[in-house]
This record gives structure tokens, sequence and C-alpha cells, in this order.
């Protein structure tokens, strides 16, 4: 079974770092480009960062303050958030997308950890 587990969510004050991590499964983790998405209340879930071969990439409400990162050797991924902002409020969700040798798009999420930054 693919399972991805996110951690390092929490409260902290705006100017603040935290540091999430999601841990993967070995069956999926070396094949699928991985990233993070967020949903704060009231919106539509939507991406903050993806690191595949092809590169990294970020939304640009995160870029120069997020970086997203990958230890294949523990089957991790990482979001290093800098100089949070209370607008980066939301639960954040550890993606996992693998393209079937069909070509049809085969996404895994975690369960979400909750991001709270304050004023």
């Amino acid at each position: 079974q693919v399972r991805l587990v996110e951690s390092g969510g929490g409260l902290v004050q705006a100017g603040g770092s935290l540091r999430l991590s999601c841990a993967a499964s070995k069956s999926i983790f070396s094949m699928a480009a991985m990233g993070w998405y967020r949903q704060a209340p009231g919106n539509q879930r939507e991406l903050v960062a993806t690191i595949g071969s092809g590169g990294r990439n970020y939304a640009d409400s995160v870029k120069g303050r997020f970086t997203i990162s990958r230890d294949n050797a523990r089957n991790t991924v990482y979001l290093q958030m800098n100089s949070l902002k209370p607008e980066d409020t939301a639960v954040y969700y550890c993606n996992a997308n693998l393209v079937t040798p069909g070509g049809l798009r085969n996404d895994y999420w975690g369960q979400g950890t909750q991001v709270t930054v304050s004023s």
C-alpha cells in the first residue's frame, strides 16, 4: 500500500519557520514526483511546491520563502518554510503522483498537517 505521512506542522509566529516532513512508502517514492499542497478553510486545495526529475516548482506566493527537498535514502520529502505569513495558514498535504505506462496519472495523498501562523 502507498502511504504518505506528514509531520512538522504547528503554531508559529509570523516571520518564523517550520519544516514539514513527508515519509513515503518505498513502493512509490523513487518512481513518483512529490509535492506539497495546502488548503485553507473556504479555499480550494492549491499547489505549493513539487519536486521531480524535471526539477523544482513553486507557487508564486511562496517563491523565495519555501524550499522543497527530498532524501531518497529516507524516502522523505521536506518543505522548509521560512518567513511565514498568516496567509500561509492551512492544512498542508503531501502528494505523490505517478504516470502509468498507459499515460494515466495516479495521485496519492497524506492526511495533512495543520500549519497556523499568528500575526
